[in-house]
Formats: structure tokens, C-alpha cells, sequence
């Protein structure tokens, strides 16, 4: 065990002594690992927040998003749809992520000095585009276009009054649509001349409209390209501050880098917060929870969880020893039917991009920014400068 290396993207606090608390808004917060995951797996609750409550209200749209879907329609889009993500498949993108990092690393070492949040952007954009099938674009920029909506600071937390009325709205469907004219249609248009083996090729094949797959392309690939980026920045700042943990992770096998990478993204989970809204009354630890009510599963909380991983919670502790059935990221990728179907992706497109990074003799110039990102309800890095020396 490792055992030094702390938490980076968020100061560490007292845990509540409760394991359910509520707010002044009367939002139920979950800070235990058993309580959120009882939750997660429970059919008495449905996703909220990131435009989950939002998505149905969309004129036109005639089925959810699976990220958003219920019932068997999920079930089944999952089942479908889960031969891009298996390890199998994610092992079929090997070639194509080493390429792509390659590139990247190339250019870095030419220039000898690079911002890593862009590098990471490139790297995550340009992989998702790849499996969700948005390699068409007619100009360049696609990862400018998906980092303005995310970029445009909508709290998306449930039942969220918010400010700017049409004059917002109006801002916000010119950027959807830049993207869908730019990115997204001619990617439908290049896969009904010539279908390939990726999600808008299926979507095309299940009779998915425009409007549906743009949603689908608004959700699975931006939720994929914004998260993994954050992560993999995450990932460097703990190697490049901890010599120790770096050495750890360049000398040992896949299985193992993965679990150091695993273990990273449990400490620092790009999503802090996830949302579900109880269909029906719902006990969760002995707390009588009304139907209606919005829950958030704090992972800050759940992922230290003392009851869990004892008093290293808050380490960077990898190959730790985890009770059967618990992942060793945790709930940093969620859990249950809506469990984050891209987990395999993300941690090897993260392995293969930081290997090649890390066996380079890299400096950290400065620190990045660390600020909080209201759209994901998670962190963002920024200004991460790198310099070879």
C-alpha cells in the first residue's frame, strides 16, 4: 500500500455524523457507501439532475437518452448497446487511442511545453468521437463545441430556478445547433452511406431520429469526453507530485497500472454528486424518505466511506483489499442499471495516454486551477502547464 498521497481536487472536511442528513431545501444527502448504493440499485427511484427532468420536455423527442431512460427500454438499450464498451471491444480501440496519444505526445514534446487540460481534452474528445461514431465533422474545433456546454455554467442540480429566461435559451440552442450542423449531421449522413460499427450506426439501424440522436450525442459522448479529460488531469497531478506513486505506476503491469488508475479516480471522482428523485416512500438507513424527494449521493462521502476502507479512506491506497462485490472505484462510475457503461473505456484511454506522458523526463511548471463545474456537478482543472526538461 502506498498510503501518502491525499485527496487534490477538494479540501478535506468533517464527515457528518449521520449517514443520511438533509438541506435547508429539504434534499436528502446519502454520505454512506450502503445507504447510496441501495439507492443506486433501487427500483424506487429515477436519475435526476444533468437535464434528466428536463430531457422528456424536448418537443419532438420521442425516446430519452438511455443515460436518462427507465424501465425496459433502458434495459434494453443497454443490452444492445454494451458491445462498444465491453473489455473485449475497449481493447479493439488500442490501436487507435495509441495513435491518438502518440500524436498528442509528439506535439508536446516538439513545442517542449503544453497545457495538459488541453492534451487531455484532445485525447478524451477525439476517443468518444471515435465509439459514438462523430468522426465527420465538416470543420475542425468539435471539442470547443461539446466544451461549450458544459462550459456554460447551468447548475444542474434537481428543481434549480434559473437565471438568464430566453435570452439564455437562445444562446444555448445556437450551440446545440452549431454542434448538430457541424458534428453530429454529417456524422449521420456519412453512416447511412456507409454504416460502421458504432453507436450512430445503431441508432440508425433502430430507426433513431435526427433529434434523437442528437440527444444521444449530447449525453453519452459529451458525458464520456468531459469526464475522462478531468480524470485523466486528475490522475497526472497525483503522479507528478508524488515521485513515489509515479515509479509505482510505470513500473507495473496493465492489471495493475489499472488498479492504481482505479484507485485515483475513487479518491477523486469527477462527478462528486449524483441525483435520483423516489418514486415511492423509500427507507435508507432508518430514515423515512417522502416520494418526490430528490436524494444526493455525496461520493466524496460515499468513496471514503470509514465503515468501508477504515482510516485510509482519504489515501491513495492501491491493490487495497475491498469487501466482495464493491469495485475498486468505488461509486465513482455509479452503480446499478445506470453504472457508467463506459468504466473499461475510460480507465484504459486514461493508461494509455498517461504511460506514454510519464516515461518522458516532464516537469510541472504550475499547478492547476481547481474550480467547480455546476453542469457535472464535479471539478475542473486548469492552467496545468507542462514542460520537458
Amino acid at each position: 500500500m502506498h498510503g501518502a498521497s491525499q485527496r487534490l481536487t477538494a479540501p478535506s472536511g468533517p464527515r457528518p455524523a449521520e449517514t443520511v442528513t438533509q438541506d435547508e431545501r429539504g434534499h436528502f444527502h446519502l454520505h454512506s457507501f450502503e445507504a447510496a448504493r441501495q439507492v443506486l440499485r433501487s427500483d424506487d427511484v429515477r436519475q435526476a439532475g444533468f437535464m434528466a427532468e428536463r430531457v422528456n420536455d424536448v418537443p419532438g423527442l420521442g425516446r430519452a437518452p438511455v443515460l436518462f431512460a427507465e424501465g425496459e427500454h433502458h434495459h434494453e438499450m443497454r443490452r444492445s448497446t454494451a458491445r462498444y464498451f465491453t473489455p473485449v471491444a475497449v481493447e479493439g480501440y488500442q490501436d487507435m487511442m495509441a495513435r491518438l496519444a502518440d500524436r498528442l505526445i509528439a506535439d508536446f514534446v516538439a513545442r517542449g511545453r503544453a497545457n495538459l487540460d488541453d492534451l487531455s481534452l484532445k485525447m478524451a474528445v477525439n476517443v468518444a468521437a471515435q465509439v459514438v461514431g462523430l468522426t465527420s465533422s465538416a470543420v475542425p474545433g468539435m471539442e470547443r463545441r461539446v466544451m461549450s456546454f458544459v462550459d456554460d455554467g447551468l447548475d444542474a442540480t434537481p428543481d434549480t430556478v434559473h437565471p438568464g429566461g430566453k435570452l439564455r435559451g437562445y444562446i444555448n440552442q445556437s450551440k446545440v445547433l452549431s454542434f448538430f450542423l457541424l458534428d453530429v449531421k454529417p456524422a449521420i449522413l456519412a453512416r447511412r452511406r456507409a454504416p460502421r460499427e458504432d453507436l450512430i450506426s445503431y441508432l440508425l439501424e433502430r430507426g433513431y431520429t435526427d433529434l434523437e440522436i442528437l440527444t444521444e450525442c449530447l449525453t453519452y459522448g459529451t458525458a464520456g469526453m468531459v469526464t475522462t479529460r478531468e480524470f485523466i488531469s486528475a490522475a497526472a497531478w497525483h503522479f507528478l507530485s508524488d515521485a513515489s506513486l509515479k515509479n509505482e505506476y510505470l513500473h507495473a503491469p496493465e492489471a495493475e497500472r489499472h488498479a492504481i488508475l482505479q484507485e485515483l479516480l475513487r479518491l477523486e471522482p469527477v462527478v462528486s454528486q449524483l441525483y435520483r428523485r423516489t418514486l415511492n416512500d423509500l427507507e435508507v438507513d432508518g430514515v423515512q424518505i417522502p416520494a418526490g424527494s430528490v436524494l444526493t449521493l455525496d461520493l466524496l462521502d460515499t468513496n471514503s466511506d470509514p465503515a468501508l476502507l477504515g482510516d485510509s479512506g482519504e489515501q491513495v491506497c492501491p491493490m487495497r483489499t475491498l469487501p466482495r462485490g464493491v469495485q475498486p472505484p468505488v461509486l465513482a462510475f455509479g452503480d446499478g442499471h445506470h453504472r457508467c457503461p463506459g468504466a473499461f473505456l475510460a480507465i484504459r484511454e486514461s493508461d494509455v495516454f498517461l504511460r506514454r506522458l510519464l516515461m518522458l523526463d516532464v516537469r510541472l511548471v504550475s499547478p492547476p486551477s481547481v474550480t467547480f463545474n455546476e453542469t457535472v456537478r464535479g471539478y475542473e482543472l486548469r492552467g496545468f502547464t507542462l514542460a520537458l526538461d
